[in-house]
């Protein structure tokens, strides 16, 4: 109560002081508001394209995208990942696309996301041909754009988890993509409350980028995902397909990883940025 009393005969005494406290109460406020703002319209604008798998067996679409997620130093793909690729599978089997997109991070030697997720999907009996390999799909919104300029794909399955999937939806339709979401959640996954956090401020993000609408890093020739044996075309970043946009000294899929963006990050909080 003292502390109190203090606080504000030392605010009475300095008028300038209460001033600048207000009004970064003000804006904090105001802060708090615009995410919450942002996150209901990426959320209220996308929740009506979340579909079942049933409902995907009749859309017709292009490609089955499957999201990069953590894959651990041993090569096994985390929690997130392994249903993200099992329930892309299973899509696949089920007759909702006769191509399979794999994106994710191979963004420095020893690590490579898509090659795992194509490896587990093969072993699983899916033909090679059908699995195509975005190895720049470094974030959300990189493989949504490549897979409209690179891919040439009109209309998408995207599979990930329900806390991603509306950011997803989101920014592949802010491309211009037919896209459809199917939720993936077959776990009760490590630090709900941090990933909820996170995405969060994800959706903030990428509610601009989708406005503004810059190139990523790395495009490249157009591979048509339904033209002839495009997926082997699709394989290795060294086939020359990538380009780097902003750093002509940097060739390929690979590149450094400022910040540890996507270094081995704990399951939980690394899933497709």
């Amino acid at each position: 109560m003292k502390n109190r009393e203090s606080f504000k005969k030392s605010a009475g005494k300095h008028p300038v002081l209460k001033k600048v406290l207000i009004i970064c109460a003000v804006l904090a406020m105001l802060g708090v508001l615009a995410v919450l703002a942002i996150n209901l319209i990426v959320k209220g604008s996308s929740e009506e394209f979340i579909i079942t798998a049933g409902q995907a067996a009749d859309m017709d679409a292009d490609c089955i995208i499957v999201l990069g997620a953590m894959v651990y130093g041993n090569g096994s793909m985390s929690t997130i990942l392994q249903d993200r690729v099992d329930c892309g599978i299973e899509l696949f089997e089920a007759g909702v696309s006769e191509r399979l997109l794999m994106s994710g991070d191979h963004g420095r030697n020893g690590y490579d996301e898509v090659g795992t997720m194509k490896e587990y999907a093969v072993g699983a009996g899916i033909e090679p041909d059908c699995v195509f390999e975005d190895h720049a799909g470094f974030d959300t919104y990189s493989s949504m754009y490549r897979a409209k300029e690179v891919f040439c794909a009109k209309k998408v399955i995207i599979v990930t988890q329900e806390f991603h999937i509306y950011r997803a939806i989101y920014l592949a339709r802010s491309m211009g993509l037919e896209a459809y979401g199917v939720i993936c959640d077959r776990h009760d996954y490590a630090y709900k409350v941090r990933n909820e956090l996170r995405e969060s401020l994800a959706r903030v993000k990428d509610f601009f980028t989708a406005i503004f609408k810059p190139e990523p890093d790395y495009l490249g020739e157009a591979i048509p995902i339904w033209g002839p044996k495009a997926a082997n075309r699709s394989r290795s970043p060294q086939r020359g397909h990538l380009r780097r946009n902003h750093h002509p000294g940097i060739s390929g899929a690979h590149r450094p990883h400022p910040g540890g963006t996507h270094e081995n990050l704990p399951t939980a909080v690394h899933w497709h940025q």
